[in-house]
């Protein structure tokens, strides 16, 4: 897709607050940018490209896979468009190509729209609005809602794709990863689950931090382990040099991808950490799956922030 204006991504929208500055786009409403003064925090890419490897995309009404596009809700069975040839599934929902419609902006906010029309495979009507908010100590802030404009009860899940930033990449010094997560998910060669494994004496037990030289990710972790605040908390790098990424109620799962089917110089440049409101296959499982009746809304909430405590 390319936009009026000649960009694949459309509009760009930046905002600032103290040294952070985020650009978030209107295809998608997704991050492309995110830097503190000259750092990028994030996998950035081009202007005149989309999105390298879903880079900061946001994953609606479901994240992940769905097998064959195939599910049942409220009695009633629906087939989706494949959208991952090579595995025949459909993958991270309908809104990544969709241009938003930009609601509000201040100098450290922004906001944008979409309605997301009755379609094939999933005929329910959503009115979406995704935030992003600097601030100048806490950094990014991304709070998205749903609200079912219509007349019956909607399936709807939610995940992210960011892809968190370091000098050096993954196989760097500060390529070191922290995710308090107990369980992890076995997949099949299409990547659907077979089934939820404890990470204690596993290749992913990443509760105390270690370094990701090595080591291949697209696994998905739950069971997640939340500090005070009620935010859970996965980290890549150390102190200054590192940066966090937060999620809040409701996300329950976290996808991370290691990069390595990527093109250079992305490869293993950046770590995908993917909040997610449920497990890959959930539209077809029902696992974690929210049931949005008619005039119901729901919120989820997660950001990034430069450091690690």
């Amino acid at each position: 897709m390319i936009s009026a204006g000649g960009r694949p991504t459309g509009e760009q929208f930046t905002i600032k607050a103290g040294e952070y500055t985020a650009t978030v786009t209107e295809v998608g409403a997704g991050l492309r940018a995110l830097r503190l003064d000259n750092r990028e925090l994030v996998m950035e890419f081009p202007e005149d490209a989309g999105p390298v490897g879903g880079s900061g995309q946001l994953l609606l009404p479901w994240p992940n896979r769905i097998r064959d596009g195939k599910y049942k809700f409220a009695g009633v069975e629906r087939e989706l468009e494949i959208t991952e040839a090579a595995r025949h599934n459909a993958i991270h929902g309908l809104t990544r190509h969709a241009t938003w419609k930009p609601d509000t902006q201040t100098d450290s906010s922004v906001r944008l729209t979409l309605r997301l029309e009755p379609q094939p495979g999933y005929p329910f009507l959503l009115d979406l609005a995704a935030e992003y908010s600097l601030d100048e100590d806490e950094g990014l802030t991304i709070t998205v809602s749903a609200h079912n404009a219509g007349d019956w009860d909607a399936p709807y899940g939610i995940g992210s794709h960011a892809y968190l930033k370091v000098d050096g990449g993954l196989d760097g010094p500060q390529g070191l990863a922290r995710v308090p997560a107990g369980r992890w998910l076995m997949v099949d060669e299409r990547m659907i689950p077979q089934c939820e494994v404890p990470v204690g004496g596993t290749p992913y037990d990443f509760r105390d931090r270690r370094p990701l030289r090595g080591v291949t990710l697209d696994t998905a972790f739950t069971d997640v382990v939340r500090d005070a605040d009620g935010r859970a908390r996965v980290t890549l790098g150390q102190g200054t040099e590192g940066v966090t990424m937060w999620f809040g109620d409701g996300l329950e799962w976290v996808q991370l991808f290691s990069g390595d089917p990527l093109n250079e110089p992305y490869r293993r440049s950046a770590l995908a950490v993917e909040p997610m409101s449920c497990p890959p296959n959930a539209f077809a499982t029902g696992k974690g799956v929210i049931s949005l009746a008619p005039g119901a809304s729901v919120t989820h909430t997660w950001g990034i922030v430069v450091g690690v405590a």
